[in-house]
């Protein structure tokens, strides 16, 4: 599919628009009709999609693949088939004391066409999760997935062309430049994901054209370890967060905070963990995945190396390959919050580890940097556990665990701050992507007589009563 121009777009956005106002919003059987299409689609193309991801990242684990792209995505669309009808009815609402003849209500109205722009991490279910969520919601959908990964962004333009006319779902491909333009339509809203500057380009054009957005970001999420936790309980899970997808994941753990007096053992647990999810080499292995692309391969070896520069310990859990932009696990000791692995989203295999001395000195590290996308805490001690909620600020949190949360379909997903604007997945999908319509029916009794001769004495009597 060739690249499309600012004339590709600006046509598609119009055909797509007149069709939204002239055929008006889908009905509930419609829309499910819709989504168990684009689910069957799905399944009927399996291999061919995790083919495509392979393809794209040169190597990536099938059984992953199948984990935490395709099982979320049709999980996902199960769960908004089940509870769409009760989502889309209306609303009922409170109604005033003058005006207790009518009836209020709340309706949720499509807002239009919506812009999808997906990143390259999880190319396929971070793309086709907000189309399922804009779908549902009665909306038309302009999709624009990553250039970083033609076969995959190919792919997807398939499946959609296979299910839905162009004026209700069209898939637009290009590099930076067609992304800049594609922000800039004036879309009825923007759903984004991806990393904190790119989304910020985002938010500043879709603002010229008041549209509103949904911005799934990133961040540097912390992991905080309770004083004397189960080291082995805590390795194992950290481990799978880390590393799978070799840790190119918007909630993956960035970096741990725990004690001083635990470190030695955390680093023990944590290497044999490592070593046990992945006993052999990692170049060539099929439950291991490849850093997308040399560029990416050589931050995250230029990042490993500004930290050793300035007093690291490097422990590398592997051997690299770089032939194969293959990154092996890398664990950093000794590291202080001036390097440049503190100081950026890490989105990769490298895991550094910070000592805290109390609670409230790991609650003030978080707090002094921007807000993150996930917070995970490790430990037993419930107060301890709700003073960190407390007192910190983040998008979703898993408890004794890592990356979980975001597999829970009846959670809202999204960031504060640097790490996102709104949050989709379930209901929370369906309300961005929603306009909520409020509606008076006035009732066979005139309520605004009461304003007028002869009703004043009790206007009155009404009047103080609500203003005592």
């Amino acid at each position: 599919m060739p690249d499309a121009t600012p004339a590709d777009l600006n046509r598609i956005l119009a055909r797509q628009r007149a069709a939204f106002l002239q055929g008006g919003p889908p009905d509930l059987k419609q829309r499910r009709t819709d989504l168990r299409r684009l689910k069957a689609e799905i399944l009927k193309r399996r291999t061919d999609i995790v083919r495509a991801l392979k393809s794209d990242f040169g190597q990536r684990s099938e059984r992953e693949s199948a984990i935490v792209e395709l099982i979320p995505l049709v999980q996902s669309i199960n769960y908004i088939i089940s509870n769409l009808g009760r989502w889309m009815k209306p609303e009922r609402r409170h109604v005033s004391a003058y005006f207790q003849c009518g009836r209020a209500w709340v309706i949720r109205q499509p807002v239009g066409v919506v812009g999808i722009i997906a990143p390259w991490n999880y190319p396929v279910s971070l793309a086709l999760v907000p189309l399922a969520t804009a779908i549902a919601a009665g909306n038309r959908v302009m999709l624009k997935p990553s250039e970083f990964t033609p076969s995959t962004s190919a792919m997807i333009e398939e499946i959609v062309r296979a299910i839905f006319p162009p004026e209700q779902v069209s898939v637009v491909t290009g590099g930076g430049d067609v992304g800049a333009a594609f922000s800039a339509l004036p879309f009825n809203h923007i759903l984004f994901t991806g990393s904190t500057a790119v989304g910020k380009k985002v938010a500043e054009a879709a603002a010229r054209n008041l549209t509103p957005v949904t911005l799934e970001l990133g961040g540097k999420s912390p992991v905080v370890i309770e004083p004397g936790f189960s080291m082995q309980r805590v390795a194992d899970r950290m481990a799978f967060g880390k590393l799978t997808n070799a840790g190119q994941t918007c909630i993956a753990p960035d970096y741990v905070l725990v004690h001083e007096n635990d470190r030695d053992a955390f680093s023990t647990a944590y290497q044999d963990a490592v070593k046990k999810l992945h006993p052999g080499s990692y170049a060539g292995s099929p439950d291991y995945t490849a850093i997308l692309n040399q560029h990416h391969y050589e931050r995250l070896s230029g990042l490993i190396g500004n930290a050793e520069t300035q007093g690291a310990q490097v422990i590398r859990l592997g051997s690299d390959s770089t032939a194969d932009h293959v990154l092996a696990p890398v664990l950093l000791l000794d590291v202080t919050s001036q390097m440049a692995v503190m100081q950026e989203e890490i989105f990769g295999p490298v895991l550094p580890v910070l000592t805290y001395r109390t609670l409230d000195e790991a609650i003030a590290f978080i707090n002094a940097r921007p807000r993150p996308l996930a917070l995970y805490y490790f430990g037993d001690n419930r107060a301890e556990r709700d003073g960190l909620l407390k007192r910190t600020v983040s998008g979703n949190v898993t408890i004794n665990g890592t990356l979980l949360h975001i597999a829970q379909d009846d959670l809202p997903f999204g960031g504060v701050g640097d790490s996102g604007i709104g949050a989709y997945h379930g209901k929370e999908g369906f309300i961005a992507l929603t306009h909520a319509r409020g509606v008076y029916r006035q009732g066979r009794f005139n309520a605004a007589t009461l304003l007028q001769p002869p009703f004043g004495k009790l206007t009155d009597v009404l009047t103080n009563l609500i203003l005592r």
